[in-house]
């Protein structure tokens, strides 16, 4: 399966461009820049020995290749030193752009910021949409192995996924040194794998893990530092009601969440679909967002009571309140969450996103159905989005 079509745009600057691997980061700037660009691929030993050696060799590179213009460098987490480097040829030869790619944030978090600031965009990849996969999307599938394109394209994919978050767990977690005892680190993977999907109880995944909550917190940011995972901040704008003030949990891929789940026969399949069908949505989302250009950022809505909301999407001129259920009707209760919201905030457009096959209006709330959601959700403006979705 080729894909020749992905939704991210150059910005026709010098960039970052930060993606889990695998989501295909090499391959869409291999194939947009070609022969136009220069590439340094530091995951070669060879280059990586050279460039951790010399970081200055980066200059003798660029002198030697006058007809230049555009280097990429390829996990540039690798090398951090490389960026002093990149920030004096940006300095002293304007008409240089760089292209910087890496799966992991933790080491240029700061560095970065400092040196870079205002001279690079930080921009994201993520896997594969279901309107760029077009009449290859199977909704089934995704929720089986995910969206990531190495998997979602192999031949063997529950395979290969198991390949790939082993080799992540050894490449960007165990070698990068980013935390000491790797078997605490596994089990703390398997446990939180349980709070997919909700909110975050440090607590909890520390007694059950059998490490200490701090240890638990690192490695929470770990998992966001090697882009594995995300925390869903609630959203509290003018809040009317006693909220719930922590943030819920989710793995950047519903592959990658099965993959890391344990189940067994008092499992319910059912349950574990759901929380694969929200998570696929939210990543959905955050690729919808990205590409797009918006400013808009990713909530969910909980009171203390318990009323809730999975996804609001809030932004300079955008307000939408989504909910998704693993069922194949509509019932009153699962609009609740829905009908509560937009009491507090009657502009907000509500999606209801359901396993059902027909597109239906309650009470002003849009139910569509999941495939449909996922297939007609492409990069552009919020308000021409939720057109899209009342004219599908």
């Amino acid at each position: 399966m080729e894909i020749k079509n992905r939704y991210f745009k150059d910005p026709e600057i010098s960039y970052f461009l930060f993606g889990p691997r695998g989501t295909g980061k090499s391959t869409w700037l291999q194939g947009h820049y070609d022969d136009k660009a220069l590439f340094i691929d530091l995951l070669s030993p060879h280059l990586f020995r050279h460039y951790s050696a010399r970081p200055e060799r980066l200059v003798e590179l660029v002198d030697g290749n006058p007809e230049k213009e555009l280097f990429v460098i390829d996990e540039i987490q690798k090398v951090p030193a490389l960026l002093d480097v990149v920030h004096q040829l940006m300095e002293n030869k304007k008409n240089l752009r760089f292209v910087l790619t890496g799966s992991s944030a933790r080491k240029l978090k700061h560095k970065a910021v400092d040196l870079l600031a205002g001279r690079a965009a930080n921009k994201s990849f993520h896997p594969f949409m279901a309107s760029e996969l077009g009449r290859d999307f199977d909704l089934l599938k995704a929720l089986k192995i995910g969206m990531v394109p190495l998997v979602y394209a192999s031949v063997n994919p529950l395979e290969t996924l198991n390949a790939y978050v082993s080799l992540y767990i050894n490449e960007e977690v165990r070698m990068e040194g980013l935390v000491r005892n790797i078997g605490d680190f596994s089990r703390f993977l398997e446990i939180i794998s349980f709070s997919n999907g909700s909110i975050l109880n440090m607590n909890g995944i520390a007694r059950d893990s059998q490490v200490g909550r701090k240890a638990v917190e690192a490695y929470v940011s770990v998992l966001e530092d090697v882009l594995l995972a995300h925390k869903l901040p609630v959203f509290s704008k003018r809040a009317k009601r006693q909220l719930v003030a922590h943030p819920k949990f989710y793995f950047f891929d519903a592959g990658v969440y099965r993959a890391l789940r344990p189940s067994g026969p008092l499992d319910s399949p059912h349950e574990i679909d759901g929380i694969a069908l929200e998570n696929l949505v939210l990543q959905h989302l955050m690729a919808w967002n990205a590409y797009s250009g918006n400013t808009s950022k990713l909530f969910y809505w909980r009171t203390k009571s318990g009323v809730e909301v999975d996804f609001v999407v809030y932004g300079e001129s955008t307000l939408m309140a989504i909910e998704v259920k693993n069922s194949n009707t509509v019932k009153p209760s699962d609009l609740k969450g829905l009908h509560a919201f937009r009491e507090d905030y009657p502009d907000v457009d509500c999606l209801f996103i359901y396993r059902g096959t027909e597109k239906l209006m309650k009470n002003g709330i849009l139910c569509i159905p999941a495939h449909l959601f996922l297939q007609k959700l492409v990069p552009d403006k919020p308000a021409e989005q939720f057109s899209r979705f009342l004219e599908a």
